[in-house]
């Protein structure tokens, strides 16, 4: 790869700045010559602190990182590395939000002409980088480890552009996108950080992203994996009617992938949940949703008897197994439930019993 080292104006760079990511044109600079955010950068996410940041530097004369761009084979520029520093750079000379510059809140076009050549005569130090896509792509890598790191999804969707990437963005990946108006109340995790689409992936794909993202890269669209959300929100706003800050804890896909054929009724599952959300034993909330479907207690990760109880119950049993009836230290035996949680035993002292590891083994293999 051909690098070289050059010095940029801000003057240079905001010439010709226009944003039209709202349509899928991209974000352009320096002329029309720049291409701000290629396929493998991430959107803007740059809070307001860390973007005034920028601008106060620039304000100040202070040396802000080196950014990298790479050459074309047309003579033009794609940002490699550096695409917050620039458009934060870009909005502000732009109008689009105003900085307090020595206690005074000012716009750009509130500068005097001295104030605004200080800031559009700063130098911005460029690396101009020349390579094939796969030495470029492994640059941005390297690089991108001393900055905001890309996810791991942001990443895949570098490797693997094309059309199926530019759709399913469109529908995953932006504020307020139509995967986030459906399902909002059912997912985790940020858009516009890729959480929606890493997630969604990792359902239909049973863990396989990057396989599946291989084999669909040059798809002309992403219907199949629009459809298969659908229909997992549908299947989940069928099952539980009520919502639940708990809800965006479920891996709904998983779940819809083993069980949405099972036959269910809605109104019994409403009262299954609804009775053990009100369970104090229960320590995981979300748990109870793979609980009514499938019964197994290790989805609710039952409250323990804590040291107390055990001591407790150590001390009244003189230390003998209650099944073996011998006598061990308190280190050797293991608390119990003697009336098991699902039949209604509750985590309190009075029913609680010590048992050596064998016999606590032995019961609970029966």
């Amino acid at each position: 790869m051909k690098i070289e080292l050059t010095q940029v104006t801000i003057r240079d760079l905001v010439d010709g700045y226009a944003d039209n990511s709202a349509t899928e044109e991209g974000i352009v600079g320096y002329g029309g010559r720049l291409n701000i955010r290629p396929k493998y950068q991430r959107e803007f996410v740059y809070d307001e602190k860390k973007r005034n940041a920028v601008m106060e530097t620039v304000w100040k004369g202070f040396p802000l990182n080196v950014m990298y761009w790479v050459r074309n084979e047309e003579g033009n520029f794609e940002l490699l590395d550096g695409q917050q520093r620039t458009i934060s750079i870009c909005q502000y000379v732009w109008g689009e939000y105003m900085m307090r510059f020595d206690n005074d809140l000012r716009g750009f076009d509130n500068l005097s002409q001295e104030q605004k050549d200080r800031i559009l005569d700063y130098e911005l130090q460029i690396y101009i980088c020349e390579g094939t896509a796969d030495e470029q792509l492994d640059w941005f890598r390297i690089i991108n480890i001393a900055g905001e790191k890309l996810t791991d999804q942001e990443l895949r969707n570098a490797i693997y552009s094309g059309p199926w990437v530019t759709q399913a963005k469109r529908r995953f990946s932006k504020t307020g996108c139509v995967a986030y108006q459906l399902g909002s109340d059912y997912m985790s995790g940020k858009p516009i950080r890729q959480a929606y689409l890493e997630t969604v992936l990792k359902w239909i794909s049973n863990g396989e992203i990057d396989e599946y993202m291989a084999k669909h890269q040059h798809d002309e669209n992403c219907d199949e994996l629009w459809q298969y959300y659908q229909d997992v929100i549908h299947w989940v706003k069928t099952h539980f009617t009520e919502k639940r800050k708990e809800m965006k804890d479920v891996q709904w896909g998983e779940m819809y992938n083993l069980h949405r054929d099972d036959p269910f009724k809605e109104t019994e599952l409403r009262e299954q949940v609804k009775r053990l959300m009100k369970d104090s034993d229960i320590k995981s909330r979300s748990g109870i949703y793979w609980y009514v479907m499938d019964g197994d207690e290790r989805h609710l990760d039952i409250r323990a008897f804590d040291q107390n109880m055990r001591r407790e119950v150590y001390e009244r049993q003189n230390g003998v197994c209650a099944i073996c009836g011998k006598q061990f230290e308190e280190s050797e035996m293991e608390a119990d439930h003697i009336t098991p949680w699902s039949l209604g035993g509750r985590t309190v002292a009075d029913n609680c019993q010590m048992l050596c590891r064998e016999c606590n083994r032995r019961k609970g293999s029966k």
